[in-house]
C-alpha cells in the first residue's frame, strides 16, 4: 500500500519536492478554463486536449470564484479571498495569475495531497492525471 501512495505521490511531486511537469499541464488546464483572456480552444471535438492559458492570463474575482464552485461546491468566503489575494501572484490589479495558482497549489499537495487528488478528479483527471472527461 506505500508503495502506491508513494506512486500517485511521485505523480504529484518530484524527488526535490517541486510540482512536477505532468501535474502543471493538469494545472495549466484547470486555470485556462477560468482565465482571462480566454485560451484558443483546440479545433474539432476533441476533449481529451488540454487547455494552455494564453500569456499573462490571469483569473478575476469571477473566475476565481467559479473555479472554486466547480472545484469545492461553493464559493470562497470573503476571508479566503483575500488570503488567496494577497498570499500568492497576482496582476497589479489583484488577479490571480497562473503563477499564484501554481503556488496555491504546490503548497496544497506539500500539505492534503488527497485534497489535490480530489480536485484533478472533480476536472475530469484520472489517477494517472490523464483527461478523462471535461466538465467545463
Amino acid at each position: 500500500m506505500a508503495e502506491s501512495n508513494s506512486a500517485t505521490r511521485n505523480l504529484l511531486i518530484d524527488e526535490e519536492g517541486n510540482l512536477t511537469e505532468k501535474l502543471e499541464a493538469c494545472l495549466k488546464h484547470i486555470f485556462a478554463k477560468y482565465c482571462t483572456p480566454p485560451p484558443q480552444r483546440p479545433s474539432g471535438n476533441d476533449d481529451s486536449t488540454l487547455l494552455v492559458p494564453p500569456p499573462g492570463a490571469y483569473l478575476t474575482e469571477e473566475g476565481l470564484q467559479r473555479w472554486a464552485v466547480d472545484t469545492n461546491g461553493s464559493p470562497f468566503s470573503e476571508e479566503t479571498k483575500e488570503e488567496v489575494f494577497e498570499s500568492f501572484d497576482v496582476t497589479d490589479n489583484g488577479e490571480l495569475t497562473f503563477m499564484g495558482f501554481f503556488q496555491l497549489y504546490q503548497l496544497q499537495t506539500e500539505n492534503d495531497e488527497a485534497e489535490t487528488w480530489k480536485d484533478l478528479e472533480k476536472h475530469g483527471f484520472d489517477k494517472n492525471l490523464n483527461l478523462v472527461k471535461t466538465s467545463s
